[in-house]
C-alpha cells in the first residue's frame, strides 16, 4: 500500500524490514525524478518529491515494490552486504547493570555482544545513528529510567532490541557497555557514514 504524507511525501507500507532495505537500495541506485529525500524503516520507506508528478512517482514505487519484495523472497541479489567491523573496548558504566538485568557475567555480556552480526535497520535521532537490529534476546534491556544529559561519542549502547554507536555526543537514555575509537560519522568522509540500511555490522572486543 501506499499512502500520502503530507504536501510532498509518499509512504510506502513495505510491511517488513527486508523489504524495506531492497527498496531503498533500489530508489538510490536509480532516483526517479524529483526525489529529495528517502527515509527507510522496519516496515515503511517514505519518499518525498517536492513538485513531482505524483501520479506517476506512485506508478514507479508500486513497481521497485514489487521487486523488492520479490527480491527479499529469495531471489538473486547482486552480492552480499557490506560488513563492518567496529572494536571496542567494554568499559561502560551501564555493562555490570546490563549484566544483572539480562543474568548474565559481564564476560558474557561481551560474548553475546560479539558474537553475532548485527544489521543496520535505519538511520535516525541524529547525522549518523543507526539503530542496529538482530542484538541477542538476552541482551534486550530497558532504557535509562532517566536519560543522560550528555553521553560521548562513540559510546556502544543497548536499549530494547537495538545496539547503537553513539555517532557524537548528545544526550541519551541507553545503556552503556563500552566505546569505539571508529569515527561513524565525519562531515569530511565521502560518505560521512559506513553505515546504510542493510550494513552488517560486526562488534569485536579491542
Amino acid at each position: 500500500m501506499i499512502r500520502a504524507a503530507g504536501e510532498h511525501g509518499l509512504i510506502v507500507e513495505t510491511g517488513a524490514l527486508e523489504v524495506s532495505h531492497r527498496l531503498d537500495a533500489l530508489l538510490r541506485d536509480d532516483r526517479p525524478r524529483g526525489v529529495v529525500d528517502i527515509v527507510p524503516g522496519p516496515e515503511t520507506v517514505l519518499v518525498v518529491a517536492p513538485g513531482a508528478d505524483q501520479a506517476r512517482l506512485r506508478a514507479t514505487l508500486e513497481r521497485l515494490a514489487a521487486r523488492a519484495e520479490s527480491a527479499a523472497a529469495g531471489a538473486a541479489e547482486s552480492g552480499a552486504p557490506d560488513l563492518v567491523r567496529i572494536p571496542v573496548v567494554y568499559d561502560g558504566e551501564d555493562l555490570d547493570a546490563v549484566a544483572e538485568l539480562a543474568g548474565l557475567s559481564p564476560d558474557e555480556v561481551v560474548a553475546r555482544h560479539t558474537g553475532r552480526d548485527l544489521v543496520v535497520g535505519w538511520l535516525g535521532f541524529a547525522p549518523g545513528f543507526a539503530y542496529l537490529t538482530g542484538l541477542d534476546p538476552a541482551l534486550r534491556v530497558p532504557r535509562l529510567g532517566t536519560p543522560r544529559t550528555s553521553v560521548p561519542a562513540g559510546s556502544v549502547a543497548v536499549a530494547g532490541p537495538y545496539s547503537a554507536v553513539y555517532p557524537s555526543a548528545s544526550p541519551g537514555g541507553w545503556r552503556l557497555l563500552g566505546h569505539t575509537s571508529l569515527r561513524v560519522w565525519d562531515v569530511t568522509a565521502d560518505p560521512p557514514s559506513p553505515f546504510r540500511p542493510g550494513t552488517r555490522v560486526r562488534f569485536e572486543r579491542a
